[in-house]
């Protein structure tokens, strides 16, 4: 008999594509999850997954398994939530957000929002949260958006450029524009939620450049105080510049992110809820700081 365990190790594989990450996820062992990935296969008779080195991807069955087992996880929770209410009551909205939002922008956001909706605050990386919003863990994720990505359940709030982040005090601030060899002998703080750590890599590389780092850290915000007190540089979207730091234009580092709202496609279709959710970030977009521009 299939359990609810299969369902959610299943789904859990899928969404994180990996068993080690899978596994941490579920707080499992690696071996106890393949073991019931192995049992679920068995009971449906065909392999869900194709292994191949270090690639993992659905087969064919797997892919028409796919929709049956978000169903059935959907049924699950609202078993659970059924003659709740707690539950029912709260919160309206389960409000993804990955980590690299700057503080001011999800504040004046949420703001918004919670003049409708009771709220629940979910943290992750762009997979995560995608991955949150498809087994509607979460209604709705501010996140990166891709190019070309639209629909009715895309909300896009601005697109803003990467820059090169200094102390008003440094030797280069207040410069129009600075060669890539400039920053040879800088010291750079590491922001591990940028979105462009390889790119950047690749960028520094291409242009002979070999960073020294005073810090890596998750914390945008300690990153940022840290660049402030001269500690080193660091790279980041326009919206995360604080008082003491200016932005620096660096020749041909042009990356650039945009930042929008994935939303559950059956849950943004109740109660006309993206127009309502439209309407409310149409009010934030028009009050936001010069970070960058509508996308």
């Amino acid at each position: 008999m299939i359990k609810r365990a299969h369902i959610r190790q299943f789904l859990a594989v899928v969404d994180e594509g990996s068993f080690t990450q899978a596994a941490t996820r579920l707080r499992l062992t690696q071996p106890t999850l393949s073991t019931g990935v192995a049992e679920l296969e068995r009971l449906v008779g065909t392999a869900l997954f194709l292994r191949k080195r270090r690639q993992l991807r659905l087969t064919e069955a797997g892919g028409r398994f796919l929709p049956i087992a978000r169903e059935l996880d959907r049924g699950f929770r609202a078993a659970d939530a059924f003659g709740s209410a707690a539950q029912k009551d709260w919160p309206d909205l389960r409000l993804g957000v990955i980590r690299s939002v700057a503080g001011p922008m999800l504040q004046m956001l949420v703001s918004a929002l919670s003049s409708e909706f009771s709220i629940e605050l979910i943290e992750g990386s762009d997979a995560e949260l995608r991955a949150a919003v498809s087994s509607g863990r979460a209604h709705l994720a501010l996140t990166l958006l891709r190019d070309g990505e639209k629909g009715a359940h895309i909300l896009p709030l601005l697109s803003e450029p990467y820059r090169m982040m200094v102390a008003t005090t440094h030797r280069l601030a207040g410069r129009t524009l600075v060669e890539p060899d400039e920053l040879v002998t800088e010291i750079m703080i590491a922001r591990r939620s940028c979105e462009f750590l390889d790119g950047t890599s690749r960028f520094f590389s291409e242009h002979g450049v070999r960073p020294r780092f005073a810090l890596r850290s998750e914390s945008d915000e300690r990153c940022m105080r840290m660049v402030m007190a001269g500690l080193g540089m660091t790279t980041a979207p326009l919206s995360l510049a604080i008082e003491g730091v200016c932005c620096l234009p660096v020749k041909n580092y042009d990356f650039s992110r945009r930042l929008g709202f994935v939303g559950e496609a059956n849950w943004m279709t109740q109660d006309r809820m993206a127009q309502r959710i439209a309407m409310l970030i149409g009010e934030v977009r028009a009050t936001l700081p010069k970070w960058g521009h509508a996308s």
